[in-house]
């Protein structure tokens, strides 16, 4: 099979992950008799360096173009002043309304081989834990009605929450889908004892249950989450939530992991092309120092294989690698603790030779 992949580089730590990424694509291409056609496009800073705007249209028409894409990472302090609509990270969501990607997958798993790693208690962590959130992309207040005005107090600024029917409806089937094919459990999360677009939420999602009795569906409002992802992740299976609510707490997640340097993330929509990215961002102060963990931008990347072209053995393997690497003790300066950690390319070095031995 031919698969043609569109590269979003980016900012930072960007283009040297992303180049980890390819190189194991290649090998799983090599292995499984796959040809991978990269093709980099343009975004954030890089592109405001080079073409004077965070997404220009030559990288949109190539992503649309792709059977799926890859992205690094965008921004970093030498963009900070800039406005609003100009800042690189504009970009993220640009691409995402352009490639109609309403639905981001966040898995937050803690690997037996980093339980050391985690900051939780040694109890909560023997326990285990393998969350997927699923998270609205396109609405909500990131996406809402904002501005400036006159207001009860003198000059202030708005943004404004909004939710359509068809929006949780399409967010909450992917989610009940999701729980399907895992443990079964599916937790909604919201702020219905304040927000309207919340009671709307939680009252499609119940409305939705009904269709799918083999999945245990309860509801959870988002500062109690918060709590008890720290206190009990064991609990969860598949989380959905709002856009701004999964932003939010997939980052809390990542961070019980033990390293935020370890998850991956995909953007998907109605087709199979999906957007695949590293949870982290550019992290500008190791640019170029060949130090950067390249695990989550790998695992995107299995991510890919499975998600857009049902490569569902061509993912296990790289899964299966990284795995394999982690427990013979092989680490990443993130998560080596002193202890003699591997380069950006010796970690990819050694995922790629679990591949082959697999």
């Amino acid at each position: 099979m031919k698969y043609k992949i569109g590269l979003l580089k980016g900012d930072g730590i960007g283009p040297e992950i992303v180049d980890s990424a390819v190189r194991v694509l290649e090998e799983i291409g090599k292995k499984y008799g796959h040809v991978f056609e990269f093709t980099p496009y343009a975004i954030g800073g890089y592109a405001i360096d080079n073409y004077g705007e965070p997404l220009p249209k030559e990288t949109v028409e190539g992503c649309l173009a792709s059977d799926s894409v890859l992205l690094g990472a965008v921004g970093g302090p030498k963009w900070d002043n800039l406005s609003g609509n100009c800042r690189p990270e504009k970009a993220l969501l640009g691409i995402r309304e352009k490639m109609g990607l309403f639905t981001n997958l966040r898995p937050a798993k803690l690997y037996p081989a980093l339980k050391s790693d985690s900051p939780l208690r040694e109890d909560i962590v023997e326990k285990g834990f393998d969350i997927m959130i699923v998270r609205e992309l396109t609405g909500g207040i990131y996406f809402g009605e904002r501005g400036t005005r006159e207001g009860k107090y003198g000059y202030e600024a708005y943004d404004t929450e909004a939710y359509s029917l068809m929006e949780i409806e399409r967010i909450a089937k992917v989610a009940f889908e999701t729980a399907k094919v895992r443990r079964g459990k599916l937790t909604s999360i919201d702020k219905a004892n304040v927000l309207e677009t919340s009671r709307l939420w939680r009252k499609t999602v119940h409305e939705m249950a009904k269709d799918y009795p083999e999945v245990e569906c309860s509801d959870m409002l988002v500062d109690n989450a918060a709590m008890q992802l720290v206190r009990n992740p064991s609990q969860f299976d598949v989380i959905v939530t709002s856009n701004m609510f999964g932003d939010i707490l997939s980052d809390e997640a990542s961070q019980i992991t033990g390293s935020i340097g370890m998850l991956p993330s995909a953007s998907l929509g109605e087709t199979k092309r999906g957007l695949y990215e590293p949870i982290h961002g550019s992290a500008p102060d190791i640019a170029g120092k060949n130090i950067a963990n390249p695990i989550a931008t790998i695992l995107s990347a299995a991510m890919m294989l499975l998600y857009s072209f049902s490569l569902k053995e061509e993912s296990d393997c790289i899964v299966n690698a990284v795995d394999k690497v982690l427990y013979a003790g092989w680490r990443t300066a993130d998560i080596a603790h002193g202890e003699n950690p591997l380069s950006t390319d010796e970690m990819t070095d050694k995922i790629i030779e679990e591949i082959q031995k697999i």
